[in-house]
């Protein structure tokens, strides 16, 4: 763990005007959801035949999933790397990935024209098509969801354990070892579940042929995605440490952060050499020289991953943090485009097909990430998550809490 401090609670006020905003938010997402439960997709989204996924899925489920990955993504530093160095950020990063996914999930139920079948899916295994990249997708999503709040729990449990119920403090403690001692093998799971489900994102555009227009149709869109998720996992886990510092008062791990920019600026190299080559081999270098709205996206997509690049591309930069910020933000913006580009711009059903959200889904989209943001602020204030000051400035602060880690 980082030298700083064991994670602790933010502490008071749980309940801020942000956080009621936040929730508002959610809110008016909610009652539009019902809205289009009621109504059916046709009258209440911009979807249609040529375009049957629509911003829901394009950001909510494929963008959201990779922003998402900063569990994923610490996860193969700390316990496969050996690097326990960056063990103060494994929690706040579960935590965003807990609710990314988690959300994701939702999203796919309310795109969904029979939500309430959905539990079919994991349940009647004798109807499964083996050879059904969605299939593998909506498994592994579901199930990785699951993983993910298993693998926060501790965080959940120790706060039981330091409660002032003798009910809570029984089942804490009793449950915090049990819990523990099964994390090798959860976290081994959570290990093998976003390599394949991020992958067959990737495969799944693969399925639409020649739909898919020749910039972004390659048989090494399954390794794109695959890249690309990790290094959004690292942007959204520096941006997510920039910012609790900021807001919550916490001393920023910028050498951890730093350390994580270190280590984006070979992954967005290796990311963009593979797509240079790949067009290079495919024989589609020219298509970009037409410079018509397809090209442009593939420039724009370029573009951002090397100013994100260049902002990493000394230690004086990235020990920077304002700097480093921005970087990490740049990044997960060129990430959403390229995905964005893939699943709604590259896809070409037909020329008499076109789709722009419309204001339903831009609202539930925002109230969605809203609730995501709120909940991710009450637990941060409720649950020992973050860490990033003296631990004896901490313990005196939360003593409670400093009880039950200990």
């Amino acid at each position: 763990m980082s030298t700083t401090t064991r994670p602790l609670p933010v502490g008071t006020p749980v309940v801020t005007p942000a956080v009621v905003a936040m929730f508002g938010l959610a809110a008016l997402a909610m009652a539009l959801i019902l809205w289009r439960a009621i109504a059916g997709l046709g009258a209440t989204t911009a979807m249609n035949d040529g375009y049957p996924w629509g911003l829901w899925i394009a950001f909510d489920v494929v963008t959201g999933t990779a922003l998402g990955c900063g569990g994923y993504a610490i996860a193969l530093l700390v316990y496969i790397l050996n690097q326990g160095r960056y063990h103060a950020l494994v929690r706040p990063a579960l935590l965003t990935s807990a609710l990314g996914y988690s959300i994701a999930g939702f999203s796919v139920l309310i795109d969904l024209g029979r939500p309430w079948l959905t539990y079919k899916i994991p349940f009647f295994f004798w109807n499964w098509n083996g050879d059904s990249v969605l299939l593998e997708v909506a498994l592994c999503i579901m199930a990785y969801s699951l993983v993910l709040w298993y693998e926060l729990s501790p965080a959940f449990l120790e706060s039981a354990a330091a409660s002032d119920s003798p009910r809570l403090q029984r089942f804490g403690r009793a449950a915090l070892p049990v819990v523990r001692r099964s994390l090798l093998w959860v976290t081994a799971l959570g290990m093998l579940l976003p390599t394949m489900h991020q992958s067959s994102l990737g495969a799944l555009l693969l399925l639409s042929g020649p739909r898919l227009h020749a910039l972004w149709n390659t048989p090494l869109l399954p390794l794109l995605f695959l890249i690309s998720c990790i290094f959004m996992g690292f942007g959204a886990v520096v941006i997510e440490g920039a910012l609790s510092s900021r807001f919550f008062g916490r001393r920023a791990e910028t050498d951890m952060l730093a350390g994580l920019g270190r280590i984006m600026l070979p992954l967005i190299a290796v990311y963009l050499a593979i797509r240079v080559v790949d067009l290079a081999v495919r024989g589609q270098i020219g298509a970009l020289l037409t410079f018509d709205v397809y090209a442009t996206m593939w420039l724009v997509e370029a573009a951002l991953f090397v100013a994100a690049a260049v902002l990493l591309g000394s230690d004086a930069l990235r020990r920077d943090l304002g700097n480093l910020f921005r970087a990490a933000l740049l990044l997960l913006f060129a990430g959403a485009v390229y995905r964005f580009d893939v699943f709604l711009l590259a896809f070409q059903p037909g020329a008499h097909w076109t789709y722009f959200p419309n204001v339903n889904e831009i609202l539930i989209t925002v109230g969605l990430v809203a609730g995501e943001i709120g909940i991710y602020i009450v637990f941060v204030r409720m649950f020992p998550i973050l860490a990033g000051r003296p631990e004896a400035t901490e313990t005196a602060a939360h003593p409670r809490a400093a009880r039950g880690l200990s």
